[in-house]
């Protein structure tokens, strides 16, 4: 860690905190986007999923009469 901060001892603070950052996100710009669009992807292939689960045993209580007064407080 020693040699970094050496590195960037004589250097201006653009290059530090925009110079550097810049040329990460242009060298890497294509694999960080791959990874945030994979995760946004997969929670909202999540999300959908709970959505769905929850309507589908909503409907299926509603047609069976699982959701009666009657039982409601049965276990």
């Amino acid at each position: 860690m020693e040699g970094i901060r050496g590195m960037f001892e004589g250097t201006p603070w653009w290059v530090k905190w925009v110079a550097v950052p810049l040329l990460v996100v242009f060298v890497f710009g294509g694999v960080i986007t791959s990874v945030l669009s994979a995760l946004i992807g997969f929670l909202f292939k999540a999300l959908l999923l709970v959505a769905l689960v929850g309507g589908l045993i909503f409907v299926v209580k509603k047609f069976t009469g699982g959701g009666s007064k009657s039982s409601a407080g049965e276990w």
